[in-house]
C-alpha cells in the first residue's frame, strides 16, 4: 500500500462528540465551562497530537497503543501528554451524565460495598482523591486485581499505564471548574458526585 493510500485508509485522531448537549450539565457545570473545556482544551489536545505524530511511525497507532508506546519516554513527553489527555477527556465526558448521581446498578453496588463498605465511603474516597490531588490531575475509580480502588494521577497520567482498569474519572484540572467555582474545587467535586456521576458507565466498564 502506498503512503498516500495508507493516509486515506487511516483516520486521524478526532474529537469525539459530547454525549449530551453543552448545557445539559447545568447548573453543576455550565455551558460556558463546557465550551472552553471541550471546545478549546480537549480539541487542542487532538490538534496538537495529530501535528506531533504526522509523518512518523506513530501516525497509524490506536490511541491506546500510542499511549503505551510513548509512556515514560523522555523524548516523547509531548506526544504522551496530548495522547493521554485526549483519552482521559473522552473518558471523563462519559463519566458524567445529566441527572446523574444516585444509586449504582445492583451489581456495581455490590462490588462497591465489597471494596469500600458502602457507597458513601466510595464517594468519600473519590472526593478526597479529587480534592487532595496537588495541582492538575484526575481522580479515578478503577478495578485492580478484582477489587475496586480509588487512585489519583497528576497532569496527563492515566491508569492505562498502571495495569488497572479505569471505571470512571473526575477531572480536577482548573479548566474543568474554574469558570464556575474559582478556587472552590471541593464544591465542584461534590456537585459531580451528587448530581452528575455516571454509575452506569462505570458498570459498563466493569463488565
Amino acid at each position: 500500500m502506498t503512503s498516500i493510500a495508507m493516509r486515506e485508509a487511516t483516520a486521524l485522531h478526532v474529537l469525539s462528540p459530547l454525549p449530551y448537549a453543552k448545557n445539559a450539565l447545568d447548573p453543576v457545570i455550565s455551558a460556558n465551562t463546557i465550551g472552553f473545556h471541550y471546545g478549546k482544551h480537549h480539541k487542542g489536545y487532538v490538534d496538537s497530537l495529530n501535528k506531533l505524530i504526522a509523518g512518523t511511525e506513530l501516525e497509524y497507532l490506536s490511541l491506546e497503543k500510542l499511549i503505551a508506546e510513548t509512556a515514560a519516554k523522555a523524548d516523547r513527553v509531548a506526544i504522551f501528554g496530548n495522547a493521554a489527555q485526549l483519552w482521559n477527556h473522552t473518558f471523563y465526558w462519559r463519566s458524567l451524565r445529566p441527572k446523574g448521581g444516585g444509586e449504582p446498578t445492583a451489581t456495581l453496588k455490590q462490588r462497591i460495598e465489597a471494596s469500600f463498605g458502602n457507597l458513601d465511603a466510595c464517594k468519600k474516597e473519590l472526593a478526597t482523591a479529587a480534592t487532595t490531588q496537588f495541582g492538575s490531575g484526575w481522580a479515578w475509580l478503577v478495578l485492580d486485581a478484582g477489587m475496586l480502588k480509588v487512585i489519583k494521577t497528576g497532569n496527563a497520567d492515566t491508569p492505562l499505564t498502571k495495569g488497572v482498569k479505569p471505571l470512571l474519572t473526575i477531572d480536577v484540572w482548573e479548566h474543568a471548574y474554574y469558570l464556575d467555582y474559582q478556587n472552590r474545587r471541593a464544591d465542584y467535586v461534590s456537585g459531580v458526585l451528587d448530581k452528575l456521576i455516571n454509575w452506569g458507565f462505570a458498570a459498563d466498564n466493569l463488565g
